[in-house]
């Protein structure tokens, strides 16, 4: 009998989820920049990162990728956080968006691999795609864009735990209660 492994992709989509829900949050305006701290290098940043490790010995280089990548993302902006509150080699908001901007060029390529996965995943990246643009026009010209990113992203991050919860779900299950739907981009035989 085979021994059957966990899917990494559950604890790296529910960091990513978690981590982005909560910085969304402080977009809008509910909450402080604390818990997204303490989210960004535990569960946004760490947790993704071994994911991201666990996906690549599944030989999965889409989730390998995409979580060892934006784990450090969390990582970083948690690092550049804690420098700003320190004054140890402050970034200012234009600083910021440049960094930013680094990770929506990074989002494009996903997202055209999204388009080879399931459309759960095209969504998610679309959503995430789209959230990084408009942060990227909040740090560079009206601070407005954040708060609309805010509640845009919103809808990224439940879009990432649809996906952990049907990952879950459905192997539980033994069938598909929360479908991923078909890849936009079909593989050629």
């Amino acid at each position: 009998m085979e021994k059957k492994l966990g899917n990494p992709a559950v604890v790296g989509l529910a960091g990513f989820g978690m981590t982005t829900l909560l910085l969304q949050f402080h977009n809008i305006g509910l909450i402080g920049i604390g818990p997204i701290v303490a989210m960004a290098f535990i569960f946004g940043g760490l947790a993704q990162m071994i994911a991201g490790f666990q996906e690549q010995k599944m030989g999965n280089n889409f989730g390998y990728s995409a979580f060892v990548a934006y784990g450090s993302f969390w990582i970083g902006l948690g690092i550049i956080w804690i420098m700003n509150h320190f004054g140890v080699y402050p970034s200012d908001g234009k600083e910021v968006g440049y960094y930013l901007v680094g990770w929506t060029l990074y989002t494009a390529i996903m997202f055209v691999a999204s388009l080879r996965v399931h459309m759960a995943m095209t969504v998610t990246f679309a959503l995430l795609l789209l959230g990084f643009i408009l942060l990227d026009l909040g740090h560079f010209g009206n601070p407005i864009f954040n708060k609309i990113a805010g509640y845009e992203l919103i809808f990224c991050a439940l879009a990432a735990w649809y996906m952990m919860a049907g990952t879950i779900i459905n192997d539980l299950a033994g069938k598909s209660v929360l479908p991923n739907g078909n890849p936009i981009i079909k593989k050629k035989n």
